[in-house]
């Protein structure tokens, strides 16, 4: 099963979360889910017509989100994204940024989307399958999206060095 993104009493609520590249697939999926825990989300991607695209359509949903055009890699735009949380929130405690992320993730997670959307052949997609000892099925976004939340609320406050791998399979021998 994949997270449903409950309300868990507003677990975020009176937080601002600022999430780069979250105008489609991961990024995305995580923003509306941060929204849906009740936290103020600023969407940001290198183009005005994904941020507004985006916005629109969590807006749309009824949950409380901004966003702006932003490079992450250019000092300016982190010093915007930085300058628009504290416009919501009064403080920044931290910020995680997805370019500090193993770049691994969003560029496999990428192409075994791009792969499994073409279905190029019955058999892979079998093999491929039979490595995943969760239900039959590819991971999604939403599969990455409430472990972010979790890791971002009081819940995980007293978790620190962990890697914790979504991944539908054992990492651990």
């Amino acid at each position: 099963m994949s997270s449903s993104g409950i309300d868990q009493n507003g677990v975020l609520a009176n937080w601002v979360a600022v999430v780069t590249k979250s105008t489609d697939r991961i990024g995305f999926t995580i923003a509306r889910r941060l929204a849906q825990d009740r936290a103020h989300v600023v969407v940001s991607s290198w183009k005005q017509q994904n941020v507004d695209r985006a916005v629109a359509a969590l807006q749309g949903e009824g949950l409380s989100v901004t966003g702006t055009v932003s490079h992450v890699g250019k000092a300016e735009d982190r010093e915007q994204l930085v300058a628009m949380a504290l416009e919501h929130s009064g403080g920044v405690d931290f910020l995680v940024c997805n370019a500090a992320v193993n770049p691994l993730v969003g560029s496999t997670m990428g192409t075994s989307e791009q792969v499994w959307d073409k279905m190029w052949n019955p058999n892979v997609r079998s093999l491929m399958l039979c490595s995943v000892l969760l239900p039959s099925r590819m991971g999604q976004p939403e599969d990455c999206a409430g472990l972010v939340s979790f890791l971002c609320s009081p819940d995980a406050s007293y978790i620190t060095g962990e890697n914790i791998m979504v991944a539908g399979f054992s990492s651990r021998l």
